[in-house]
């Protein structure tokens, strides 16, 4: 299984961007698809998750400013970040609750994608 992300860059302050994360490979399903972000010196935090019912949870520092969706058709989750401040700054992962079967469920984490917010 493999999640690639995309949409990452650098964005002034109060700006937006999109992330995208697709996940591919040998999957009967999908039960939890979420972000982290890391900034630099600190630990890895969850900003948002999604359940397969649809079921949401937020960093309270995001709420309100970000929204996380998925396709569960497409495998990919979404994560729309608006009125970003530059303590949004770091790298953002994709991590996602995979089965294998019925009974079988492993973690997988994307390679990260950098997102800057400048003053």
């Amino acid at each position: 299984v493999q999640l690639v992300e995309s949409g990452g860059g650098l964005v002034q302050a109060g700006g937006s961007l999109r992330l995208s994360c697709a996940a591919s490979g040998s999957i009967f399903g999908i039960n939890v698809m979420a972000w982290y972000r890391q900034a630099p010196g600190k630990q890895r935090e969850l900003v948002a998750g999604i359940t397969s019912g649809g079921s949401i949870n937020y960093l309270d520092s995001v709420k309100g400013r970000f929204t996380i969706s998925r396709d569960n058709a497409k495998n990919t989750v979404y994560l729309q970040m608006n009125s970003l401040k530059p303590e949004d700054t770091g790298v953002y992962y994709c991590a996602a609750e995979v089965r294998s079967s019925t009974w079988f469920a492993d973690d997988y984490w994307g390679q990260g994608t950098q997102v800057t917010v400048s003053s």
